[in-house]
């Protein structure tokens, strides 16, 4: 069984690659903050909208300094329009304090340290580890991914920890950071969460035609 769904996932993979060669990281960043604050904001909005609010918020707010100064409802404003804000405001400006007194201002490189910062969980570190420091521990399940693995049959579960498992059992880990973006590209221009004809995506000829 998991030795055909390792083949299955080659093909998948191998498909995605020769569609999207280019498929990569869409949020902005300057610097290793910059990407967890992006990546962190991204959650429940669409990367287009955190790039246009972070090219304001990261003029404002140029150091992690600056962080530590601001105002929660100021910082709300900031974000508003990323939804969720309250919440994000929270974890950001806590993360911010985090970072300054436990890592000395430095993003930490492991998930377990990255996973301390308050609003950073497994999705999130794994965006991080792979951009900034090229590390791939696992695989990033985001809304796309949780979605596409299923319609793919590459997993069985809804929960995205035991998708990432599903998934790390049948991908190589040289593919893990990249998976995540091809699988991306893919529900942005083929297979969407809205309704269509799966007849004629891609990867649904790949296996049925």
């Amino acid at each position: 069984m998991i030795e055909a769904q390792r083949e299955r996932a080659k093909k998948i993979l191998a498909e995605l690659e020769r569609l999207f060669p280019d498929a990569g990281m869409m949020l902005r960043f300057s610097n290793h903050w910059e990407l967890v604050v992006a990546v962190s904001l991204s959650a429940q909005c669409t990367d287009k909208k955190v790039n246009e609010v972070t090219e304001k918020l990261f003029k404002k707010y140029p150091t992690l300094d600056d962080y530590l100064r601001a105002t929660l409802q100021e910082f709300e404003r900031d974000i508003f329009q990323t939804g969720f804000y309250h919440q994000k405001a929270r974890n950001t400006l806590a993360a911010a304090r985090v970072l300054s007194d436990r890592f000395g201002g430095v993003v930490p490189r492991t998930m377990e340290e990255l996973m301390s910062l308050p609003g950073v969980g497994r999705k999130t570190a794994n965006v991080v580890l792979g951009n900034a420091f090229g590390i791939a521990v696992g695989i990033a399940v985001d809304t796309h991914v949780r979605r596409l693995a299923r319609v793919f049959e590459l997993t069985n579960f809804d929960d995205p920890e035991k998708i990432e498992q599903d998934l790390m059992k049948i991908i190589p880990p040289s593919q893990w950071f990249r998976a995540t973006y091809l699988f991306i590209e893919y529900g942005r221009r083929f297979c969407t969460a809205r309704p269509h004809d799966h007849e004629n995506c891609p990867v649904t000829k790949l296996f049925y035609h």
